[in-house]
């Protein structure tokens, strides 16, 4: 990534997947994509990071010192668990973004024990590998749908604006009842992976929002790629806070196991984007998914 001399001072903010635990001991090309884009990013004063793995009734924000890292999955290498990613959290940046949605008139909880679970500490470790930048989590709303997570990102924007990289994580589709579907006999069609993934990238370069977020009735396949939407619905905080005039960059494009799309945005608020992407078809070898 090279951006214009305009955005070297500014941040975007970024969806990212943060697909399989073994993401963590294998990033591959994806997470050499999102590493990269870390480099080249002016160093934000805190992150925030959104995670599909941490869904409560009212947006949460942890407000924690010293956030645990949480090891919540299970039936993979020990090595995963020996894992820690100890960052320092960002209490007054908690703070300010509960008082940014109060403002906006949602009711908001503060969280003083949640640690980070994988949703969040993986990508981040894939970013900033020395835990050196502070970093607050935000839950989902899983029952509350696309159109409430927009307006969450609309109303944390100003933290962008303030120094902090938003970090939304989750998986473009995520459909773990067909994982192997494409090796087995008589198993469902994967086709909607692909159609789903280029549909996505149509939508956001066209600066088509409302498609976006009416993408259940929209999108091809879109019922098959999220049999539930929690890994999504992080990807509409992130769309939220890069503002309607947003400038996308594709980070990075690819699919694993057939079925889990690592595609990685970064929306700038405003000017001209890069809509170069990296490719994959790399298929880790692990045959386990969380």
């Amino acid at each position: 990534m090279n951006p214009e001399n305009h955005y070297r001072n500014r941040l975007p903010a970024l969806f990212v997947p943060h697909g399989a635990p073994t993401f963590a001991l294998d990033p591959g090309e994806a997470g050499a994509a999102l590493a990269g884009f870390a480099r080249e990013l002016v160093r934000p004063k805190a992150v925030l990071v959104i995670s599909a793995h941490w869904d409560t009734e009212l947006p949460t924000f942890s407000a924690a010192c010293r956030p645990e890292t949480i090891h919540d999955f299970y039936g993979f290498p020990q090595q995963l668990y020996t894992i820690r990613y100890p960052v320092c959290g960002a209490v007054g940046w908690a703070m300010e973004a509960r008082t940014l949605l109060e403002e906006a008139g949602f009711s908001v909880v503060l969280d003083p024990q949640r640690g980070l679970d994988h949703g969040a500490w993986i990508p981040l470790r894939v970013m900033y590998p020395d835990a050196s930048v502070p970093v607050v989590a935000m839950s989902v709303q899983s029952r509350l749908g696309p159109r409430h997570h927009y307006r969450l990102g609309q109303s944390l924007a100003p933290l962008r604006d303030a120094g902090v990289l938003i970090v939304a994580s989750g998986n473009l589709t995520h459909n773990l009842g067909h994982f192997g579907a494409g090796s087995r006999r008589g198993a469902v069609s994967l086709d909607y992976v692909p159609a789903f993934q280029q549909w996505w990238r149509q939508r956001i370069e066209a600066g088509d929002i409302e498609s976006l977020l009416d993408y259940r009735a929209k999108a091809p396949g879109a019922v098959e790629a999220h049999p539930t939407e929690e890994h999504l619905l992080p990807f509409f905080v992130a769309l939220g806070a890069g503002g309607k005039q947003f400038a996308p960059q594709v980070v990075y494009s690819g699919i694993e196991y057939d079925i889990l799309v690592m595609d990685s945005y970064a929306f700038w608020p405003e000017g001209q984007g890069h809509a170069t992407a990296r490719k994959s078809s790399r298929m880790p070898h692990r045959k386990e998914l969380q």
